[in-house]
């Protein structure tokens, strides 16, 4: 606390009523919780409350330069940890957070320290994003899955009495979806696979990223790719994603009603490799539009989804309240430069 007794010299005069004033303008920082200035009946003298107001806004200044200076300090950490995942192979733990949803409760998501990985924050609208589509008891797949972020929510919505599988051959990601699956086993039975998905079974590819990290990236026949110039040491294995269905989980196959597909590209390459399995079961789809990808690419995309009966749709994000856009035509594929998702209904 900071005491002001008898250090004035006038009374509650002139003085002494300037002097209330610019004490009462003075706000104590933050960092100085606690404490407040006290006047012994009111006999502080405006050159004394002068005084202070130098000391107290020197020890601002002082504040302010440190919280800068601390700020820069962290800004220049995380710069030179983020070029150093860019150029060094290492792996980076997951650091658990806990999310409340509604109707759900706390939700346990394990996100990665990698210092070029987006923090996940789940929440109510992402949820309720699935939910459109998903039911409980339903089997959902998330091919691309990554550390989890949207087959968690996946998850969520098929519930205990449902399954959520997700595929992802990137061997420093899987881990971390690995970690996920094992959390809220009270609400989720999320299983994760480590193949990548291919038209035929034991087909094996290599996984090249253009970070040392690997927390981006795709699978290639060569270990020359545009997706990177890193490459995993030991090859990840393909499965035929219908053949691994009726071998690993028939019982499941008559309530599969949603995949979701990410692979940097090679999204149409999966859905023509299960052409057989949309055909039969007619999941609600969703892909992405690779920003890469030439414009036929992206055309041959909306044609492999649409020669199946099925409605495309353009959404801004993972989120309930996000806009959409129908894709009525091919051609509607070049509006967006960027890579982009997009979810099909059959009609």
């Amino acid at each position: 606390m900071w005491e002001f007794e008898n250090v004035g010299m006038s009374e509650c005069g002139k003085g002494g009523t300037r002097s209330r004033s610019l004490l009462n303008k003075m706000r104590c920082p933050d960092e100085w919780k606690g404490e407040n200035v006290k006047m012994d009946c009111g006999r502080v003298s405006h050159m004394s409350v002068r005084k202070y107001h130098l000391v107290y806004t020197g020890h601002l200044f002082g504040l302010k330069y440190q919280r800068k200076h601390n700020n820069m300090f962290r800004y220049l950490k995380a710069s030179f940890n983020r070029k150093k995942a860019r150029r060094v192979t290492r792996e980076y733990p997951p650091r658990i957070d806990r999310f409340q949803i509604d109707g759900i409760g706390e939700v346990a998501f394990a996100n990665w320290t990698n210092p070029l990985t987006p923090e996940i924050r789940l929440h109510n609208g992402m949820v309720e994003f699935f939910k459109k589509f998903i039911k409980p008891g339903d089997l959902a797949i998330d091919i691309g899955a990554n550390v989890g972020d949207t087959t968690v929510p996946m998850a969520l919505c098929t519930g205990l009495e449902g399954l959520t599988l997700g595929f992802d051959p990137n061997p420093y990601v899987f881990k971390i979806l690995q970690k996920n699956a094992g959390l809220n086993p009270d609400k989720v039975r999320l299983v994760p696979v480590p193949y990548a998905i291919s038209s035929r079974d034991g087909e094996e590819y290599y996984f090249v990223s253009s970070e040392a990290s690997f927390g981006n990236g795709a699978i290639s026949p060569t270990k020359e790719s545009r997706h990177g110039k890193f490459v995993y040491s030991g090859k990840v294995r393909g499965v035929n994603l219908h053949a691994f269905l009726k071998r690993e989980y028939p019982e499941w196959l008559n309530k599969f009603t949603f995949i979701k597909i990410d692979t940097e590209g090679y999204d149409k390459e999966i859905l023509k490799s299960i052409g057989s399995l949309i055909d039969a079961c007619k999941p609600v789809i969703i892909a992405e539009s690779f920003g890469k990808a030439t414009d036929a690419e992206k055309m041959e995309l909306y044609d492999v989804i649409a020669r199946h009966g099925y409605s495309v749709f353009y959404f801004a994000d993972f989120d309930v309240e996000a806009n959409v856009i129908p894709v009525l035509h091919r051609d509607d594929m070049l509006r967006w430069k960027q890579t982009i998702n997009i979810y099909a209904i059959p009609r």
